[in-house]
């Protein structure tokens, strides 16, 4: 299996001075995901936790929704006459019965660790119908405290140990609406990271998450909104800017969506019901 981090030799100048050094560099590698045997994507990821990773990817394209409707995953061999396996390709196996993704879902070029989007056969495919519809209401997830939102970002850098050794990664978390880290996942691309923990759910029998914040690394696109919309996550928080269609679904959608959440900063831009100012409910 691919490694997580590679060593290479770098050049490193420091106030005029030249020396070689060894550096720890985070690994990318191609990952393709079929479904019963049928190509579906391939995807630049961060080698680890591939098999959530898959699952979560299914989960957010509408192929997915509990776990009962997985039947396995396996890795696949790499070439036709049967060589070594290398391990960037991955086999989900539905359950009997769960019908196989719809023809035009499949993305018609790589997609990059950095735009999971990038391929799709058109925009009105991006928009799949959640199986985990939010409430209006707060509940089941308590409202927030702006308080417990502003630690949440140290948490989970805390937790990113990879980052500690690349400076290469982005990450995702789960928390609960008191601050308990439930999960945290690394990868080198952002919606990875949401896959790799929503995938870990959907293997867990946890989805929906109702009762869950989402929290990111990055900035909040429209892709990850539709994650975490999909998975039934209430509440999405970003350490950087959203963009105007990830306003527009969450908006649309009930999901909470703040951004720029920087010390006791934050803008919320959509979803405020959820949250409680000095007590107060936030309307």
């Amino acid at each position: 299996m691919g490694r997580v981090t590679e060593r290479r030799r770098v050049l490193r100048i420091r106030d005029g001075a030249v020396s070689t050094r060894p550096d720890t560099l985070v690994a990318e590698e191609p990952m393709e995901i079929r479904v019963d045997g049928r190509q579906l994507a391939v995807t630049m990821r961060t080698p680890g936790d591939d098999f959530a990773l898959a699952a979560g990817f299914l989960v957010s394209e509408g192929v997915l929704g509990d776990a009962e409707e997985l039947s396995r995953i396996v890795y696949c061999a790499g070439a036709e006459d049967g060589g070594a396996n290398t391990y960037n390709i991955v086999d989900v196996r539905l359950a009997p019965g769960v019908p196989l993704p719809e023809a035009g879902l499949e993305r018609n070029v790589y997609t990059t660790s950095s735009c999971g989007l990038c391929g799709k056969a058109s925009l009105d495919a991006v928009r799949t119908t959640t199986r985990w519809p939010l409430p209006e209401e707060p509940s089941p997830l308590p409202r927030l405290d702006p308080a417990t939102l502003a630690v949440l970002p140290d948490r989970l850098r805390a937790a990113q140990r990879v980052f500690e050794r690349t400076g290469g990664l982005h990450a995702a978390a789960l928390f609960t609406a008191e601050g308990e880290l439930l999960d945290v996942k690394e990868d080198v691309g952002r919606h990875n990271a949401v896959d790799k923990l929503v995938g870990q759910a959907l293997r867990d029998g946890r989805l929906p998450l109702r009762d869950a914040v989402l929290v990111v690394s990055g900035r909040a696109s429209f892709e990850l909104a539709q994650k975490a919309v999909m998975a039934g996550i209430p509440v999405l928080a970003a350490v950087s800017a959203p963009s105007s269609l990830a306003v527009d679904l969450a908006a649309e959608s009930g999901l909470t969506l703040v951004g720029f959440l920087r010390g006791r900063s934050m803008n919320v831009y959509a979803g405020a019901q959820r949250l409680t100012v000095s007590g107060e409910a936030v309307t």
